[in-house]
């Protein structure tokens, strides 16, 4: 399974940012997909992820209500719509994706994600 997530680049706080991840290979062997952001100097974080089949969406609180996460149904693309963006949203940000289907209370769980794309720099800044 490969990911490519692209999309990123500058805008100001209060801005608004889409990107998307592109999914290629054997994508029906994994079960979920989600976004994580790695900050400089800080340690992962986990952002949203959901089932490939739909059902429950888990986001992080610091992005609820900001960040909308969509799929499409040949689990071929997904989406991160960003809006109300905060510096402390900057970040590289990083799609990646689960085999096993763990219960929906571990999909914050970095270590649990096996493929990841290369990330995508978003930087909010006036």
């Amino acid at each position: 399974v490969q990911l490519q997530a692209s999309g990123g680049g500058l805008v100001q706080p209060g801005g608004s940012l889409r990107l998307s991840c592109a999914a290629s290979g054997r994508t029906d062997s994994t079960s979920v997909i989600g976004w994580f952001r790695q900050a400089p100097g800080k340690e992962r974080e986990f952002v949203v992820a959901r089932g490939w089949s739909g059902g429950t969406t888990k986001y992080a609180d610091s992005v609820k209500n900001r960040f909308t996460f969509s799929t499409n149904n040949a689990r071929n693309t997904v989406w991160l719509q960003m809006n109300m963006l905060k510096p402390e949203d900057t970040a590289v940000y990083l799609c990646a994706a689960m085999s096993r289907r763990y219960n929906t209370g571990s999909w914050s769980r970095s270590d649990l994600y096996d493929y990841w794309g290369q990330g995508t720099l978003v930087t909010v800044s006036s």
